[in-house]
């Protein structure tokens, strides 16, 4: 057992999650004042929240032998740290000598996160004062995945329809007052959830809302997400072309159909390759996919024979995530320490994935981490071409307000003058957002829409 004592503050929150990269939570213990005396074996730090973290880091190395590449970074958003430390007028260069120097980031990961905010900016640029962008949440799916800690049901048509009308409240009321504050849309994006759970028709009436309640003249990308392959028509897809949408998400999450059948997922690799047929029959432009290193079962072996699978398709994004354990999560119940085993595969799976998608001229545009990832790497996004996700690159910036309607939908309020957020959250059930929808515009009134 390690103990650990922070003195000069009371929150050593920041600490426990360092400390959570290289031990196991019943490895070691926080002690509190007085809580140490007489103990032996009690590391001791005092100073400012970055050295401190810097000599545990190093003190963590010796004890366990592990040299996490993100050094004492935490927190999820390693890009948008890059970019405030461009802001203060280092060069790029220096950007990558602060991460590695400040924050002991390997230099692997320091170029990583300094090229992903060279490409970010030279693309996607700065968001507008008066731009927002747009989520929509359905909160349904076909089946729960094996890993999954979000806002996903398993539900009947009438309460998909219960929920949209709910949600068609939401949208005229959050249009009117858009439109009402002159605030335009740069990016929509509609999420879940499974969004293709809905028919063709009831798709059709929401994007025809969508269109008809907000200003999308000035929409610079649209998305939706159709990560189930089984819930994919032809019918859904001509919905969506007829509507604008020019991004699709189509996420098989591996190619080995064993594991597909392990984490409850109902489709097939053939349904996965029919669904992307159908995307370029129809003609939507950008195709997304997404692929889970880590996933149980799984060797690199494994996961680089999805890469190469997911190449063949041509699909325009590809983005790599590292299984993250939740919670909520029933892999989680089954293996409490999935996350501490293999990590050195994990790392394996990502880099040789990297190197092929840069051979085939695919660049990363956007990287995120996860609390409790196997392996403390990261979730990262490649496009070829140019087609970055505009909707990804703004919600880990954290510049630009994102109005977020449905169930489970956390709105944020972006204040440029303090480089701040506000969020305004919609409750995560979609039967309670059903039942209170009008206390959910009233949220938004008195936390978004407020004149500024």
């Amino acid at each position: 057992m390690y103990r650990f004592r922070f003195d000069s503050t009371n929150n050593t929150n920041r600490y426990e999650e360092l400390i959570k990269v290289f031990l196991r939570p019943e490895e070691y213990e926080i002690c509190r004042d007085g809580q140490s005396d007489g103990l032996t074996g009690v590391y001791e730090f005092t100073g400012d929240q970055d050295r401190i973290c810097r000599e545990l880091y190093r003190d963590l190395t010796l004890l366990t032998g592990k040299s996490p590449k993100w050094g004492i970074l935490t927190g999820i958003r390693p890009v948008k740290l890059a970019g405030e430390i461009r802001d203060e007028g280092y060069e790029l260069n220096e950007v990558r000598r602060v991460l590695e120097d400040r924050y002991l980031l390997d230099e692997s990961k320091s170029s990583l996160a300094a090229e992903i905010l060279d490409y970010q900016r030279e693309l996607a640029g700065k968001p507008a004062n008066d731009s927002i962008s747009l989520y929509v949440g359905i909160p349904f799916c076909p089946t729960r995945c094996l890993y999954c800690s979000f806002t996903s049901n398993q539900v009947s048509h009438e309460e998909i329809t219960d929920y949209l009308e709910a949600l068609k409240k939401e949208i005229k009321y959050c249009g009117e007052m858009t439109r009402r504050q002159g605030r335009r849309i740069e990016s929509l994006y509609i999420g879940g959830g499974t969004p293709t759970s809905l028919s063709a028709g009831e798709l059709d009436e929401l994007l025809e809302l969508l269109d008809e309640s907000f200003d999308l003249s000035g929409l610079r990308e649209y998305t939706v997400e159709a990560g189930r392959p089984d819930t994919i028509s032809e019918d859904k897809l001509r919905v969506m072309k007829d509507r604008c949408v020019g991004r699709i998400s189509i996420n098989p999450q591996t190619t080995k159909e064993s594991t597909l059948e392990l984490i409850g997922r109902r489709h097939t690799i053939d349904d996965f390759y029919r669904a992307c047929d159908l995307v370029r029959k129809v003609g939507i432009e950008t195709v997304n996919t997404d692929l889970i290193a880590g996933l149980p079962g799984e060797d690199a072996e494994d996961f680089t024979r999805s890469v190469r699978d997911i190449l063949a398709t041509g699909a325009e994004n590809i983005t790599l995530h590292t299984l993250a354990v939740k919670r909520a999560s029933a892999l989680k119940e089954m293996d409490e320490n999935f996350s501490y085993r293999n990590e050195d595969i994990r790392e394996k799976m990502l880099t040789g994935a990297h190197e092929a998608l840069r051979d085939e001229g695919y660049r990363p545009y956007y990287l995120y981490r996860q609390k409790h990832t196997t392996g403390n790497t990261e979730n990262i996004g490649f496009c070829r071409d140019d087609r970055l996700s505009l909707y990804n690159v703004r919600i880990m910036e954290e510049a630009q307000s994102i109005l977020a309607l449905g169930a489970g939908g956390i709105s944020k309020v972006y204040y440029p003058e303090e480089n701040r957020l506000e969020r305004v959250a919609n409750v995560s059930n979609y039967r309670i957002y059903i039942d209170r929808i009008d206390e959910m515009l009233e949220r938004k009134e008195n936390g978004f829409f407020i004149w500024r």
